[in-house]
């Protein structure tokens, strides 16, 4: 009971915000885009057009526009574990939700200078 008490102290965001998706396990960088739902201190929820499976790690960098930050763009690059997998149709297409939790991040702050 008090591990779901916990998880509601974190502070959620309902924010859409561009999400770029990096898989540990392949060997090729590619990059996934997806859009996150849902933030919070501890995790993240995002969609994405691909299937994931529970337990896998991610390498995550979320752009936080200026808009919200009052200033420069700002880049959270982040490393978590998806949790939770579910199918979420959206818009007519078939994509993924996906709950993840962050095990650690850095922000950097963007100035005109895109992290790689």
């Amino acid at each position: 009971m008090s591990s779901m008490t916990e998880r509601r102290l974190a502070r959620r965001y309902d924010l859409t915000l561009p999400v770029s998706i990096r898989f540990s396990a392949e060997k090729l960088v590619v990059r996934h885009v997806g859009k996150t739902r849902d933030i919070s201190t501890k995790g993240l929820y995002f969609v994405i057009e691909r299937e994931l499976e529970a337990g896998s790690a991610l390498d995550l960098t979320l752009t936080l526009p200026g808009e919200i930050t009052h200033g420069s763009d700002v880049f959270v690059r982040a490393q978590g574990k998806v949790v939770r997998v579910e199918p979420r149709p959206e818009e007519g297409e078939q994509r993924m939700g996906v709950a993840a939790v962050i095990e650690r991040y850095d922000i950097v702050r963007g100035d005109g200078a895109r992290p790689h």
